[in-house]
């Protein structure tokens, strides 16, 4: 089974609030929340991917952004290699360009939301990177 490499992204807006976005229904893991990103192509660089796959599904021009962790998952169906990055910098209003549920939360609010398993040491990592705790 092939890995699924695919470039992640934790937007914080200035007021310090983290973009997540739902999963179609239909989606594998569909239902649960996720942080914005998509795949990358084969020879695409994954700071090429995320820019890519941020303007394609939310209209934002990445400025900055900073590795935060790679996570390698394996779902039994499906093996992920997550590439996140935090994006404390861009231009443009996010905008769910592909009919994806969009919510801004507050960091402390983040184990409040259901997550495909990979994503768990990602909200752990932000929340020690941006949270109060």
């Amino acid at each position: 089974m092939a890995e699924v490499h695919v470039a992640v992204g934790v937007i914080v807006a200035a007021d310090g609030r983290i973009l997540l976005s739902r999963r179609a229904e239909g989606a594998h893991q569909g239902g649960l929340w996720e942080f914005p990103g998509g795949k990358v192509e084969p020879g695409e660089a994954v700071r090429d991917a995320l820019e890519r796959e941020l303007l394609e599904e939310l209209g934002i021009r990445v400025s900055e952004a900073e590795p935060l962790l790679e996570i390698r998952h394996d779902y039994g169906d499906k093996r992920v290699l997550l590439d996140v990055h935090v994006v404390r910098d861009f231009s443009g209003t996010a905008q769910s360009l592909e009919d994806q549920p969009l919510l801004w939360v507050a960091v402390e609010e983040l184990r409040d939301y259901a997550f495909p398993a990979a994503n768990v040491p990602i909200v752990e990592s932000v929340m020690a990177l941006l949270g109060n705790d």
